[in-house]
């Protein structure tokens, strides 16, 4: 749906008036490579999307909200006076959410406002529908009641706390901060800790990425991530025994990882940690890599991840490893990966434009084939973090 075919559907609800309609525009994310190493401290390297959600919104000449979606039937109505004051376990806690948190930072909604949301990114994919959510309406908000030049590192932080405190999901902060922060032709180089960040020159040229969501049910995300977080904190009490000065896993370099690792008996608590030092290792190699435009090698560092994360971390199952092993076999693609959690969500590969159709009808065809699924597809580039569509006006 266009910008103006958006506009039509906004009056349609809400009818016409002499305020402006705005538009602002907030998109998705996908981790590139550096997954399950953000809480062992170590660097993800995620990049904006191209496609995301769209907001187009206007002022009222009263105190009320008004908040719809295109994609969701349920409506929020309330005035002001009210913000925060309930919750409804609806999709519009997260856009409440953030108005509580603006107002906490002393940005306080003076106006009601007619909201109407588009989303195009499907809802748990694992490409951030709800910090996209979160980042559009804070910068949306903040425009409209006359900020200029708004801190969007603080944005990304407050839409964190947002989901954290009022939506109750605990989420770090990677996505919203992809969300944020991103920039076209880039990928994010963040340190999710000290939030230390660098945007990396990431030109895909005649490639493109390919989002594959493998429609797989997650069941076991929570109980595996608190499993893995606890093998984590297992390693390291042993190697901080060798190098009482380790924080982290990640600042361990592979190499001082095989002078210690015998100490570590538990095979799988062995592995775990293996993954995250070698995945770290990986994410700055693939900076190295990107900042020379050698897509190739990049490539490889994915499938790598993959592998560790299917064999020493395991966090993949077999919807995501079917439909890697199909990206794999179509020659124009460099690389693919799981991304995100695991368990199902979505993978990552960076295809040739030329092969990315078919790419889309032949793995498609033999995911479906294997696993009795039917996989989803977005050919995609990298794009900019949130902002206002000026032209739109």
């Amino acid at each position: 749906m266009d910008i103006q075919q958006l506009k039509q559907k906004f009056i349609e609800r809400y009818g016409e008036s002499k305020d402006a309609i705005r538009v602002f525009h907030s998109p998705g994310r996908v981790n590139l490579i550096g997954e399950h190493i953000d809480y062992n401290g170590g660097y993800v390297l995620p990049a904006a999307l191209e496609f995301g959600t769209t907001l187009i919104i206007r002022e009222r000449q009263d105190d009320k909200l008004q908040l719809a979606s295109t994609n969701m039937e349920y409506e929020g109505l309330l005035e002001i006076a009210t913000i925060g004051k309930a919750k409804t376990g609806e999709w519009t806690d997260y856009p409440v959410g953030v108005m509580v948190e603006l107002q906490a930072k002393g940005v306080n909604v003076t106006r009601g406002y007619d909201f109407l949301y588009h989303g195009e990114i499907p809802n748990g994919a694992g490409l951030s529908s709800s910090a996209s959510l979160e980042v559009l309406t804070g910068f949306a908000i903040q425009a409209l009641e006359g900020i200029e030049n708004i801190d969007t590192v603080q944005l990304a932080l407050l839409s964190q706390k947002a989901e954290n405190e009022f939506v109750g999901v605990n989420c770090g902060i990677m996505d919203q901060f992809a969300v944020a922060n991103g920039a076209e032709d880039h990928a994010i180089l963040l340190m999710c800790d000290t939030l230390e960040y660098k945007k990396v020159p990431f030109r895909t040229g005649a490639y493109k990425l390919i989002i594959g969501n493998t429609n797989k049910r997650r069941g076991l995300v929570d109980s595996a991530y608190n499993e893995r977080r606890s093998q984590c904190e297992q390693a390291l009490a042993i190697l901080k025994e060798q190098r009482p000065e380790l924080g982290y896993l990640a600042q361990l370099t592979p190499e001082q990882f095989a002078e210690h690792e015998g100490h570590i008996t538990d095979e799988k608590v062995r592995q775990r940690a293996r993954h995250v030092v070698e995945e770290n290792a990986r994410v700055l190699t693939s900076v190295e890599a990107l900042s020379n435009n050698d897509l190739e090698t990049f490539g490889q560092l994915m499938n790598a991840s993959h592998e560790s994360l299917r064999d020493l971390y395991e966090v993949s199952c077999e919807e995501l490893d079917v439909m890697v092993e199909e990206a794999r076999r179509i020659p124009g693609t460099l690389g693919a990966r799981m991304t995100g959690a695991g368990f199902g969500g979505c993978t990552v590969s960076l295809v040739h434009e030329d092969d990315a159709e078919r790419f889309v009808k032949e793995v498609g065809a033999a995911y479906e084939s294997r696993t009795g699924l039917k996989g989803e597809f977005y050919v995609c580039g990298v794009g900019d973090g949130v902002k206002e569509l000026k032209e739109a006006k």
